[in-house]
Parts: C-alpha cells; sequence; structure tokens
C-alpha cells in the first residue's frame, strides 16, 4: 500500500493531536513511533513540513464576516486536484460561518500540499477539521466539524 501525508497526519491526528499537545518538542518520539507503525522516514518528513506549513501565517483570529465579499473560484490544478463534492463543501462550509475567508484559504493551501492527485470529500473533511484544531477562536466550528466526521447522517448548520 502506498502511503500519503494524509495517512500520516491522520495517524497523528488520531492518537496526538490534543490541546496541550506540542508536535514540535517530541518529534524525535514521535518520528520513531510513526516508523515503528509502519510509516516511511520520507512520509514522516513530509507530514511534518505539512504540519509546520499550516502552523505558518496562522490568523490571529478566526472571526467570519458573513458573506459578505468575493465568491472564490477555483482554478487550474485546484480543479484538478479537488474533486466536485469537495469544492461544494468548502463552499457550503464558507456560507454557513464554519469557516472564514482566511480559512478556507488555509484548507486549500493546506489540500494542495498533501502529495494526493485527487482530494475527495472524505479527504478534504480531514484537512479541514486538521486547520480548525490548529486556529484559535474555532473550537466551535471545530465541534462541530469533529461530530460531522464521526455520524452516519451529518446534520446541517443551522
Amino acid at each position: 500500500m502506498k502511503e500519503s501525508i494524509l495517512d500520516v497526519l491522520l495517524y497523528l491526528f488520531e492518537h496526538y493531536f490534543t490541546a496541550d499537545t506540542d508536535l514540535g518538542r517530541d518529534r524525535d518520539s514521535l518520528q520513531s513511533t510513526l516508523i515503528g507503525a509502519g510509516f516511511s522516514p520520507a512520509e514522516i518528513h513530509r507530514a511534518f513540513e505539512w504540519l509546520e506549513g499550516l502552523a505558518e501565517e496562522r490568523p490571529m483570529t478566526a472571526t467570519h464576516t458573513g458573506n459578505i465579499g468575493p465568491t472564490r473560484v477555483f482554478f487550474g490544478p485546484e480543479l484538478t486536484k479537488f474533486d466536485v463534492e469537495s469544492r461544494g463543501f468548502l463552499t457550503y462550509l464558507e456560507q454557513q460561518g464554519v469557516l472564514s475567508p482566511s480559512q478556507r484559504e488555509r484548507v486549500v493551501d493546506r489540500a494542495m500540499a498533501l502529495d494526493q492527485d485527487e482530494i475527495d470529500l472524505d479527504d478534504m473533511k480531514w484537512v479541514v477539521l486538521m486547520v480548525l484544531f490548529n486556529q484559535p477562536g474555532s473550537e466551535a466550528a471545530y465541534a462541530w466539524m469533529e461530530t460531522q466526521m464521526c455520524e452516519e447522517d451529518p446534520e446541517s448548520v443551522h
């Protein structure tokens, strides 16, 4: 089975992401654990680079200004990489106030940084969840997304 950055990230997310976890301080230990779990050093290194990219340019707040502003138009490589459901899902999350425009752009950036040719809806949901987890002030949006990931029949945003 070919491993991907997303496989490593999901493993980390499911086993190590908590509010008080500092992935940077225990990177060597985590790398050993990931190698023991069967991930290649190259994929582990790329996953840590992805996480470092997520931490860069972190917005100070996650405020949402409503539906005021331009509409996001996906183009070129984004159209090739993101399926229709993924693009629609991002638009839906922004329209419902779950993602701010800056958070949406973080999600797009981090999804494009994955080593996959295509990002489907499930992959996009995981990327959104990881971005929200990393954004101060996004606790409610994160909690809503987390419930959506666990339910067979996701609820709509009110």
